[in-house]
């Protein structure tokens, strides 16, 4: 007798579309718990005249970032997150932030000659001399980093469902940029790199791969390349 209900407790079940929908979500939560992110990089860079030290002995200042039209507003974050990393692997250097070199340079009267010389370089891709000098001056270091950010997208897809419901997505993000390093004494570029970061993870949640996620795995692997 116990062996018959027994069996048909277990036959309701099989026949229960919340028992299968909650028998997916376990498993599904047991395999995601293994998932291991994927992140995948492209990383060159040239290192033109920039000696070992340089940046310890002389400080490093960012000036504002360029970028694809749509992502003007990612320009100060992408600029933060990078000083940000420069402090926390590279101690010894002096950096200078977005902030402070915009401050800086509005203190200085030069806001005008700075716009002029990005406008510039909007058709010449070179930042004028005289006019990096001032800036160099100004933040009270001899290194000028500038980043452009030339592609960020994000991307989600689902990978499993059940009753119309995605338990699992595969969320992903692709970022490209672009650094230089000019030298603000002679008007001259000393380094530069590109870094593309492809960012993939699996999961159970709404939540997307963060720019600053992508951006920070990015600052890590240019800033390693540094001399």
């Amino acid at each position: 007798m116990l062996k018959k209900n027994m069996e048909k407790m277990i036959d309701c079940r099989l026949h229960d579309p919340l028992w299968w929908f909650l028998a997916a979500f376990l498993a599904i939560n047991i395999l995601s718990g293994c998932a291991i992110d994927q992140v995948h990089s492209t990383a060159h860079h040239s290192n033109v005249t920039l000696e070992s030290g340089d940046l310890e002995t002389h400080g490093v200042a960012f000036i504002t970032p360029s970028t694809v039209t749509g992502q003007e507003e990612d320009k100060q974050t992408l600029a933060f997150i990078f000083a940000e990393v420069i402090n926390e692997e590279s101690p010894d250097i002096k950096v200078v932030s977005l902030a402070q070199t915009l401050s800086a340079i509005n203190k200085a009267g030069l806001a005008d000659s700075y716009k002029a010389m990005y406008i510039d370089y909007g058709d010449t891709g070179i930042f004028r001399h005289d006019i990096l000098k001032q800036v160099g001056e100004a933040t009270g270091v001899r290194y000028l980093a500038q980043l452009q950010l030339s592609d960020f997208v994000q991307d989600s897809r689902g990978r499993f469902s059940a009753f119309g419901l995605r338990l699992v997505q595969t969320k992903e993000a692709n970022i490209r940029v672009f650094m230089q390093i000019w030298d603000s004494e002679d008007g001259s570029i000393v380094w530069e790199g590109t870094e593309e970061v492809t960012y993939a993870w699996e999961s159970g949640t709404a939540e997307p791969v963060t720019f600053r996620v992508i951006v920070e795995e990015t600052a890590q692997n240019l800033i390693g390349l540094l001399p």
